[in-house]
């Protein structure tokens, strides 16, 4: 098999090293809102005979990067065999050791990986792996892999800012509460466990001081037996108005920023290494953020109601005339129990391609 940058595969087949990236993208998801501000890498180690010897994904900051856990766990078996990543090993030494000396300690014979490192501090290592004699491939499965838990950090390389997910619960007709402003429950059950395991993997949720004033939400991220998650994102409320003592967010853990503009929202959480942002404030907040081009993603859970009245999801936006929409790339559409998943981001922001992940 040869990779998009013309290197040849080493011993294992070619369907064993995707589904080794298959595997390596899953270790990935599971170490995802933990990792931050690093990466969360996934890496498998093959034998030589193309077993799997080895998985590890990246450990909370200072602890050890993928390739390193994954290769303590396949041992002797590393030597000769294969490392399918999906980041590039760093080639600089920051918390821990760069990567590629344990690869090389290790005796990989040959390394796959999906996409290259953009950081300039890290990256290298595909160049330093390959001047010591070990097979390299790059691409291997880089649109699925920048799709996934990278995705995020991807931006943020690219950008200099948190990438954003806007989350929202709507009726079909895109009311998010009735006349009465009542709005409990639009989504059924599943899609509000899909939305606590989202929140699991975010760095941080931001609501408006309207949201708070209105629906006093905790914004933590629960378990579907109701205990708290093990991580929970940073909780930030946006806007002028004080939020009032007893509410569920006025503990010493939320970042209240006082201000309307989403770049200075995004500025304030870039300051504290926040990546990946769920945006789940109102209409007011949504607007501001899609009028200024800060919308990332869009995850919309529909659910098959009419209200007819009542709130909408998404308030003033900027768009005065249809030559201004703000059209979106579908990525995905899930069944969630009863509900509708839509999955898609704004077509002006769009999202890496292989060539620019991959360097």
């Amino acid at each position: 098999m040869t990779g998009p940058d013309g290197a040849t595969a080493g011993s294992a087949t070619a369907d064993g090293v995707e589904a080794a990236m298959r595997r390596a993208l899953a270790a990935s998801v599971a170490a995802h809102g933990r990792t931050s501000p690093n990466p969360s890498v996934g890496c498998v180690v093959l034998d030589t005979a193309g077993e799997v010897a080895g998985v590890g994904a990246t450990a909370p900051p200072g602890g050890p990067h993928a390739e390193v856990t994954a290769l303590r766990e396949a041992g002797d078996r590393a030597a000769g065999g294969t490392a399918v990543v999906t980041l590039e090993p760093c080639a600089h030494h920051g918390r821990t050791p760069p990567c590629t000396d344990a690869v090389l300690a290790a005796g990989i014979a040959v390394v796959h990986v999906a996409l290259r490192d953009p950081h300039p501090a890290a990256a290298g290592g595909v160049e330093r792996l390959r001047a010591a004699g070990v097979e390299v491939t790059v691409g291997t499965l880089a649109d699925e892999v920048s799709a996934g838990p990278l995705r995020g950090w991807l931006h943020r390389q690219r950008t200099g800012r948190p990438h954003v997910t806007w989350k929202l619960a709507a009726t079909l007709d895109g009311r998010i509460a009735a006349a009465d402003g009542s709005s409990r429950w639009i989504t059924g059950e599943a899609a509000r466990e899909g939305v606590h395991a989202l929140r699991a993997r975010m760095d941080a949720i931001v609501a408006g001081t309207g949201t708070v004033l209105a629906d006093d939400p905790a914004l933590t991220a629960r378990r579907p037996d109701g205990t708290l998650a093990e991580h929970q994102p940073l909780r930030v409320v946006v806007g002028r108005r004080d939020v009032p003592t007893g509410a569920a967010l006025a503990a010493d853990d939320v970042l209240h920023v006082r201000t309307h503009d989403p770049d200075e929202v995004l500025d304030a959480l870039a300051a504290r290494d926040v990546v990946d942002v769920l945006l789940e404030g109102g209409p007011v907040l949504a607007g501001a953020f899609v009028a200024a081009g800060r919308v990332d993603r869009v995850l919309a859970y529909l659910a098959p109601a009419l209200l007819g009245s009542g709130s909408t999801a998404l308030g003033d936006a900027g768009v005065g005339t249809i030559s201004d929409i703000v059209r979106l790339h579908v990525d995905g559409v899930h069944r969630v129990g009863a509900d509708v998943l839509v999955d898609a981001r704004p077509e002006r922001t769009g999202t890496p391609t292989t060539s620019q992940a991959s360097g």
